[in-house]
């Protein structure tokens, strides 16, 4: 499992790559998983702050991209949140891939 701090400008188009690999440096094949991702206030918090799309741009070399629209980035207050990111294989096995801090900047222009 990585860990990456993540920034995001409230009220904009978010995306960042992510190029998963094994221990051994190799690349993860990511066909056929599936990806889930959220934005929470705290480890502790029930309350969804947002979701994060996780699109596959090259699954077979473990390339895959983040994503957030600027309608949903809008609507998150400023501030510190957590959020982790997860696979799940054809076997309903849960893997966590990456997790870490999310800072939203506030806006200016809305």
């Amino acid at each position: 499992m990585a860990y990456t701090d993540l920034t995001i400008d409230q009220g904009t188009d978010f995306t960042s790559a992510l190029n998963l690999q094994a221990d051994d440096g190799s690349t993860i094949n990511c066909v056929g998983y599936v990806f889930t991702s959220q934005i929470r206030k705290s480890y502790y918090t029930n309350t969804i702050t947002g979701n994060i799309i996780v699109t596959a741009m090259d699954a077979p070399n473990g390339v895959m991209q983040l994503n957030m629209s600027a309608a949903n980035t809008a609507n998150i207050f400023p501030g510190r949140y957590v959020y982790d990111v997860k696979m799940k294989d054809s076997f309903n096995v849960t893997t966590r891939i990456v997790e870490g801090i999310v800072t939203i900047t506030p806006q200016v222009t809305q």
